[in-house]
């Protein structure tokens, strides 16, 4: 049965169709399409740089430490008597020198204790026959009144005895009356060491109004409240007209020269830490580390963090310090160490891992290092490279491929 017109029309199409997408899929490459580059010319071409030779430089070994700056001296100054305060001589900040008066406190009551104690210790000196400028161990027992009434006693009731006992040998007197003699001498030697011990006991209560009198003039002095060294006065507690107990503040004194690092090293350098050790302390705006000394170690370690605390003692003679300033520091535990250092300018970083491009035979490649301290532009090289190798100098100016070196270095801090 012959198809309709119009479906011979469609299988026509459909067949050209055919041919043509086959013809496509068949035909040959031509010379454009064939030829594709395998690398950017651009690549080959030599990098013009500097490279620096790494080897072992000296470089101290060092551990580095955390603290802040901490005063000599801080004393809270307080009353050693009780009493009013009439006046208080200084603020925040003063400058004060040794034995500078910092406070008052009213006088009236302790010149009453003091003119009572001197009228005691006047009459107790009286009572032994001493005058006003007369010392008080300056009086002989024997010569008390009492003493020598009671001696004269005694050696009355002695000369009776031998008289008595010089008429026994003549039967002229009776047994009786020799003992009644007898005793008589004995009690006459109790009354003499009885006096002897009253003067004694006299000589003591001068000494307790003595004492008595001192104590009563030191606390009058004490009235006036004295800084206890050369300080600054960091604060102020007492005001006038305010009454002051016995250890009351009057006001926090402190002394900030010197001043003291007080730094912590981790428990791995407790055991390398020594007194003498040199101390490089570097605080913030001041550009230069201040070098100083280790000069006190804690004998024990921290039992929460486990750290060693140590002191370094730093002049402020221009006061520009202040304590409390934080503080960071490089303890030198051994001075003549080497190491392997780059310049700072040859690493990268990126994402946290820090790199150099290493140059080996003309090329440079790309390698991961791991760094340690930095120091006048160098930075200490942990792994990663090995004496002898090059690295390029200007690190964010380097590529792989081919390198001309423009300068070898061995001097990797020029």
């Amino acid at each position: 049965m012959p198809l309709p017109p119009r479906t011979n029309c469609r299988l026509l199409a459909l067949g050209l169709l055919l041919g043509v997408l086959n013809g496509c899929s068949h035909s040959e490459p031509t010379p454009e399409a064939a030829v594709k580059p395998t690398a950017n010319p651009a690549s080959q071409t030599p990098l013009k740089t500097a490279v620096a030779k790494v080897e072992p430089r000296p470089w101290r070994t060092s551990i580095r430490s955390q603290g802040q700056l901490v005063a000599d001296e801080a004393s809270i100054v307080g009353a050693k008597v009780a009493g009013r305060v009439a006046a208080v001589s200084v603020d925040l900040g003063d400058f004060v020198h040794q034995g500078d008066a910092l406070a008052q406190l009213d006088e009236s009551e302790l010149k009453l204790q003091l003119t009572q104690a001197a009228a005691q210790l006047a009459q107790a000196r009286a009572a032994v026959g001493l005058g006003p400028d007369q010392a008080d161990d300056s009086v002989n027992r024997e010569n008390s009144p009492v003493v020598r009434q009671e001696r004269a006693v005694l050696v009355e009731a002695q000369a009776n005895l031998a008289r008595l006992m010089q008429l026994q040998e003549r039967n002229a007197v009776t047994q009786a009356d020799l003992e009644t003699s007898a005793a008589a001498v004995a009690v006459a030697e109790a009354r003499y060491a009885s006096a002897l011990n009253a003067v004694d006991e006299k000589l003591a209560i001068i000494q307790v109004r003595r004492a008595e009198y001192l104590l009563a003039k030191d606390r009058l002095e004490q009235a006036t409240i004295r800084a206890p060294y050369d300080g600054l006065i960091q604060t102020r507690q007492a005001a006038p007209g305010s009454y002051l107990s016995v250890g009351d503040a009057v006001c926090t004194l402190v002394r900030s020269d010197p001043l003291r690092y007080r730094g912590t090293v981790s428990e791995r350098y407790a055991l390398s830490l020594r007194e003498g050790q040199e101390v490089l302390v570097q605080l913030d705006g001041i550009p230069e580390p201040i070098s100083t000394r280790v000069t006190r170690i804690s004998p024990v370690l921290e039992d929460f963090s486990r750290a060693l605390i140590f002191e370094a003692v730093l002049s402020n003679s221009n006061g520009r310090l202040r304590s409390g300033l934080f503080a960071e520091a490089d303890v030198v535990i051994d001075s003549q160490s080497e190491a392997l250092a780059v310049p700072a300018s040859a690493i990268i970083e990126f994402a946290g891992v820090e790199k150099v491009w290493k140059v080996a035979e003309g090329t440079a490649t790309e390698v991961p290092i791991q760094t340690g301290r930095r120091e006048h532009g160098l930075v200490e090289i942990v792994s990663g490279l090995n004496a002898g190798d090059a690295v390029i100098r200007a690190g964010a100016d380097g590529r792989s491929g081919p390198v001309e070196p423009t300068v070898t270095s061995d001097n990797v801090g020029g």
